[in-house]
């Protein structure tokens, strides 16, 4: 339990240091550390991210930096992404979320080595069209396999919602909570049907731990070198999704006979 505790405060860290991460790291921990069943961890994942991710975006709210605009144009359609990718999970087998999961940080990781920490300069928005439809992918893809999307999101509201990183930070972290917590509305119903059950100790402890590794990151971020440490993150993932994928080779190959 020490291990998955200290994987508690490294998901509250990566949401604070980086403003995306936290999420990526929340299911492998639950599956592998806690020894969670899968659905059971992507559900599970949800309300631990939601939670911290809340509670990561507060300061931001309280500076006023978070860009409403945005949180409703880009967060709206995300949540019904999420509602949509979570009920289309029901479907799928757990171990081929979980492969999913891993192919998943294969693209956090190209996005985390593409993504530059000290970029600030003010671009146009982009059209509210496109935003909501990046909006809804991204909810999607929260609710099938379990992550806020953070790595996604922040880049995005850089890049075409001309965000600079100081007010995207905050705003990322608003959308992470409101994907979180609907997706995991939606799986904690599922979950029912299916006569599993969600350890809600577990839950509360990884909440407040991560809370406080994400408050915690937001304080020490401006004394770490942000591009080397988004590098070590990203080889971190390459490392744990190659991990994810060779683990569960055996068994996708036997789930799509």
């Amino acid at each position: 339990m020490i291990l998955a505790l200290c994987g508690a405060v490294a998901i509250g860290l990566a949401l604070g240091l980086l403003g995306s991460g936290g999420s990526i790291l929340t299911v492998p921990i639950l599956v592998y550390l806690v020894g969670e069943p899968e659905k059971v961890a992507i559900a599970g994942s949800l309300a631990i991210v939601g939670v911290v991710a809340l509670m990561g975006a507060l300061p931001w709210m309280l500076r006023r930096t978070v860009d409403w605009r945005q949180v409703l144009f880009f967060g709206g359609p995300g949540m019904l992404g999420t509602i949509a990718g979570a009920t289309f999970a029901r479907r799928i087998p757990g171990v081929v979320q979980l492969s999913i999961f891993g192919v998943v940080m294969l693209v956090a990781a190209v996005m985390t080595f593409r993504q530059r920490a000290g970029e600030s300069e003010v671009r146009h928005p982009g059209r509210v069209d496109r935003m909501a439809a990046q909006g809804f992918a991204i909810g999607v893809l929260t609710g099938v396999v379990g992550v806020g999307g953070g790595f996604l999101i922040l880049p995005a509201l850089m890049v075409f919602g001309g965000l600079t990183m100081y007010r995207a930070l905050g705003t990322s972290l608003t959308i992470i909570a409101m994907n979180a917590f609907s997706g995991f509305a939606r799986h904690a119903t599922l979950l029912a049907s299916l006569g599993l059950s969600l350890d809600w100790h577990v839950i509360g402890t990884f909440a407040v731990v991560g809370a406080g590794g994400s408050l915690a990151g937001q304080r020490i971020a401006s004394r770490i070198p942000q591009d080397r440490l988004r590098r070590l993150f990203g080889v971190f993932l390459v490392v744990m999704s190659l991990f994810i994928l060779g683990h569960n080779a055996h068994r996708l190959i036997n789930a799509m006979q």
